[in-house]
């Protein structure tokens, strides 16, 4: 499967318009989100690692106790691809208000 291009400057200035809990930190797509608990951030975890995993795209991602903290980078490419994208609006989804 070929290598996904490395986003333009200007694709990426019109993502992060419909990605607006992101931020741009060290050439990765962040996230941080708080939970009620470590349950609940434990399950959110695992819900993002069953998406992950179907898209063979994982997350540098670290918990600590009601808080997870995500940096997406599509590392072969080099920084940030459509990949991280696509995994960034998954995670939205799984957090937005029903």
């Amino acid at each position: 499967m070929p290598r996904p291009a490395l986003l333009k400057k200007e694709e990426l200035e019109a993502a992060m318009a419909w990605l607006p809990n992101w931020s741009l930190r060290e050439n990765c797509l962040y996230r941080e989100l708080k939970f009620a608990g470590f349950v609940q951030a434990w399950g959110f975890m695992n819900s993002v690692a069953l998406i992950a995993e179907k898209m063979d795209h994982h997350p540098d991602w670290r918990n600590v106790y009601s808080q997870v903290c995500i940096s997406l980078s599509t590392h072969d490419a080099g920084g940030i691809t459509s990949l991280d994208l696509k995994l960034a609006a998954a995670i939205d989804a799984l957090v937005a208000p029903p």
